[in-house]
Formats: structure tokens, sequence, C-alpha cells
């Protein structure tokens, strides 16, 4: 039995290593419990050591990157708005910072373009309101007109809907999204490589670090802001998505240039 374990746990090759390990979790306490059945004599196997947390890095979306993902939505073909669609999902998660599932599921009585707010149900844990800028207004209700000819458009129907008029479903979301991030060059056509849809809410997180760090504001004090707007329980959440860029990091160099100056010099003057 424990060479049997062993072996179902290597016949994935291609699985990552965390999700190997979470099924070895699920094993040994299999085996804890078979150990307490005294009609039993099972000797557990001895585990491979697995990582316990995922090593991925992502994907950084530059503005440049959305831009040209952008216009690679004017190429669209298929569905009659199907350019309007994915330019539309693109902006709001970009913008926004929400999960891919949940803009996915927004219906029409979420979206609300004329004060500017998504209301995201509940989802791991809480429900929240999500304010965006009036220049994504624009363009939602410019999606908008053209979603209600396409499909119905009833407060509960979805905001975001595909060719069965009803909804957009996340293969086909993330198979289309796979295709422009390799024809913008950012994906090769097969493997795991490259940005993900998901990577649309690391470049929000960081862009609002990255503009915060411009204006010079208090990062201890602005950082439980952004994990409320991202719907996370705590900062410690939002962490994994606050990943270090060139840009970011030169600018965390000159606050921390200009600090130590300004210290330098006050100690000189009392000297």
């Amino acid at each position: 039995m424990d060479r049997a374990a062993i072996a179902w746990l290597a016949s994935k090759p291609a699985r990552k290593p965390v999700s190997v390990s979470m099924d070895a979790a699920v094993l040994r306490q299999l085996f804890t419990y078979l150990r307490r059945l005294p009609h039993l004599k099972i000797v557990e196997p001895h585990w491979p050591s697995l990582p316990t947390e995922s090593a991925f890095v992502p994907h950084h979306l530059t503005e440049s990157d959305i831009v040209k993902l952008l216009a690679l939505c004017r190429g669209l073909t298929g569905l009659a708005f199907r350019s309007s669609l994915y330019r539309a999902l693109v902006l709001v998660l970009y913008c926004t910072g929400i999960r891919f599932g949940e803009a996915l599921r927004l219906r029409l009585r979420d979206v609300d373009t004329r004060n500017g707010v998504l209301f995201i149900e509940t989802f791991k844990g809480r429900a929240r309101w999500v304010p965006f800028h009036r220049t994504l207004s624009r363009e939602l209700d410019r999606y908008r007109r053209e979603r209600v000819k396409y499909a119905a458009a009833s407060p509960d129907m979805r905001f975001f809907v595909g060719v069965n008029r009803r909804e957009l479903s996340v293969k086909t979301a993330h198979h289309t999204l796979r295709g422009l991030f390799a024809k913008a060059g950012l994906k090769p056509e097969k493997g795991r490589v490259g940005p993900r849809p998901y990577d649309f809410r690391h470049a929000f997180a960081v862009q609002r670090l990255t503009r915060w760090y411009r204006q010079g504001v208090d990062l201890h004090t602005r950082l439980p802001w952004l994990s409320a707007y991202m719907g996370h329980v705590d900062i410690v959440g939002t962490e994994t998505y606050l990943n270090a860029t060139p840009e970011l990091m030169e600018l965390a160099a000159k606050r921390l240039h200009r600090r130590y100056r300004s210290v330098r010099d006050a100690k000189g003057r009392d000297e």
C-alpha cells in the first residue's frame, strides 16, 4: 500500500510541487486513520520532502503591455461584440485589481457606472464595494450599450457574456486572454511561463504601490486601504501581490537616500 501511495503521488509529473504536497497531506491523514485500526498492520511510507508554499513569481504587466493588449482586442473576431467584451474585461481587471473570477461573476446590477463603483458579492469571506475612476465608467458604458443589444439585460444577468448569451466561462476567457498574451509577445503558444489573467491583479497592486511611492505617502498607513480594496482579510494576503519591479526599487532607493541625507544633514548641524 505504501508503494501505491508513493506511485500515485508521482503519477502526474507535470503537477506543481506544492500541489503534490497538498495531495501528500491528504494521504498522511489517511494513513493516520488506518494505523488506528487494530486489525490492520499499516506501516506509513517514508514521505518525500515536498515544498508547502508556491515559489511562483508573477509576471509584471507594464502599462505598455496593457496598451498593446487593448490594441490587440480590436482584432478579435467571432462574437458580434467580442472586441468590446475583452477590452472591457482587461480594463476592469487592470484598473480595479479584482479577482479574475470576481470579474466574470459580476452582474449588471453590480456595475454602477454613474457612481463609479462595483459591488463584489461575498467571496473568500467578505463582500465589498470597489470604486473606480470615471474614465473606466465611460468604457463600461460603451461596452454595456453593445452588450444589451446582444443578450438579455435584466439586473441579475451577468455583465460579461459569451456566445451562450448568459455568461462568459472561465475557460473561454482564460483561453482568449492567453491568446492575446501570446500575440503581444508576452507568452509562448505553449507552456506555463508568461503572464496569466491573475497577473492583472498583481499589476494593479504594484502600480498602486508605485504611485504612493511617487507621492511620498506613508505606506504603512496606506497598505490596509489596499488590503481592504482587494478583498483581503489582512495585509498578509496583500503582500503576495507586492513584487518588486525595477521602477519600484528605484523609487524606494531614492526615498531611502533622501531620508538618510536629511538625517545626516541634521546630525551635521547639531555638531
